[in-house]
């Protein structure tokens, strides 16, 4: 109630700023006055989706990771372009942004990144773009100059914190130690600091190698896998509930959920809300919150 008393309020001095401009007829307070508007507007559509995320998850902090698909050094290229767009919105949210793991592509681009995103409504916003994601583009690297589909597949899931219980039998759990493939100095490339820990239940698997410390890295991994098993939960608790048919499509390979063209034509699409903007670069630097806001109302409308 103190926001929305606090957005009230810069409604009535924009009313008042409006009730000046028709006194002095001046351009620069127009001008204000549009900056001012749009500003509260995104205050309100913000305050309006933290209203709908109500899930118990919604408010914690995400796991997002990247893995590009077939297509070698191409969606390799694609899945670092989109680490940098995230990186980007999180930084324009104010969020605080971690890379927990990352793998080099040999030539250019990533092999996978695991990031940590904190602060307050990470994973309620983020879970919108949990699936794959479609680039095409005239590629770079092919000198004949043709154009290129690409794909990678973005996975979110909340941080579990000390709200949130979950039990690992180390008994189900196989660690392994291995010597770091990606860039970090002589140290990790000369000692044992990489951790892959397999969970014998589930199969999960989960890697960490960017850390010096194999305790650093041992410790990221169980983070990530704590937070993936917590998701596992979820979906099997909205299974018996049958609420969960929406997300099973979203996140299948099969199914990607938003175009980005750059050739012939600029335009980037969701395929879940038909929303688009032909504004691609904006999109690429991040600005990605209208697909996000069209994503989490769409669904809210229809359960």
């Amino acid at each position: 109630m103190k926001e929305w008393n606090n957005y009230k309020k810069e409604v009535e001095d924009l009313l008042a700023l409006i009730e000046l401009s028709d006194e002095e007829g001046s351009g620069d307070i127009l001008k204000e006055l549009e900056r001012e508007s749009e500003k509260l507007l995104q205050k309100v559509k913000s305050l309006e989706l933290r209203g709908i995320m109500t899930a118990e998850e919604d408010q914690k902090n995400a796991i997002l990771t990247i893995h590009p698909g077939a297509g070698g050094t191409e969606s390799q290229d694609w899945a670092e372009m989109l680490m940098r767009m995230y990186l980007r919105w999180a930084d324009k949210n104010s969020y605080k942004s971690e890379i927990l793991d990352l793998l080099p592509g040999e030539e250019a681009g990533i092999k996978s990144v695991t990031i940590e995103i904190t602060g307050s409504f990470a994973f309620g916003y983020l879970k919108a773009e949990s699936g794959v994601h479609r680039l095409v583009r005239i590629s770079p690297f092919d000198s004949s100059g043709r154009r290129h589909t690409s794909f990678a597949s973005v996975f979110v899931v909340p941080e579990v914190d000390e709200e949130i219980s979950i039990d690992i039998n180390p008994n189900d759990l196989r660690i392994d130690t291995y010597r770091s493939s990606g860039a970090g100095g002589q140290h990790v490339n000369r000692t044992d600091s990489a951790v892959r820990i397999t969970h014998l239940l589930t199969n999960i698997v989960v890697t960490c190698q960017s850390e010096r410390s194999q305790h650093k890295n041992k410790a990221n991994a169980m983070k990530i896998l704590k937070s993936r098993l917590y998701q596992r939960r979820l979906e099997e608790e909205r299974e018996k509930k049958q609420k969960l048919a929406e997300s099973k499509t979203g996140i299948s390979w099969g199914n990607q959920i938003r175009s980005y063209v750059f050739h012939p034509y600029n335009m980037v699409k969701d395929h879940r809300t038909d929303h688009e903007t032909s504004d691609t670069q904006r999109i690429m630097d991040g600005e990605i919150d209208e697909f996000i806001y069209a994503f989490l109302l769409n669904r809210s409308a229809a359960s």
